[in-house]
């Protein structure tokens, strides 16, 4: 069955931008990892791209994926959220089958 890539909104790339992550030769870098309070969390972190990564592009900027991320990443969206309580990059994922309240934390 082939996974559909995760979709990058136009606010996340926006913000990519606003912090000149490209002019630092750098790209947002979405990952999954074993852990946390719901056996998987996201890790999110400015970084290089590498030849294996999954590039998703938007407004000069971009965004990597390594090839084990994917599969838990597939049809999820990736925006920019601004809230009282602060800004953050936001996944919408719907492979979750639940989350913590932290956001960061998931199961399948």
């Amino acid at each position: 069955m082939l996974s559909i890539p995760p979709k990058v909104t136009d606010r996340a790339f926006e913000r990519l931008a606003e912090i000149g992550a490209a002019s630092d030769g750098k790209a947002l870098r979405v990952a999954v990892e074993g852990g946390g309070c719901s056996g998987f969390q996201y890790e999110i972190d400015l970084d290089v791209e590498k030849p294996e990564d999954l590039v998703l592009r938007g407004n000069g900027q971009a965004v990597v994926i390594d090839a084990v991320s994917l599969p838990f990443l597939a049809d999820a969206t990736i925006d920019f959220s601004e809230e009282l309580i602060g800004a953050r990059f936001v996944i919408d994922n719907p492979n979750a089958t639940a989350s913590c309240g932290c956001g960061t934390s998931f199961s399948i």
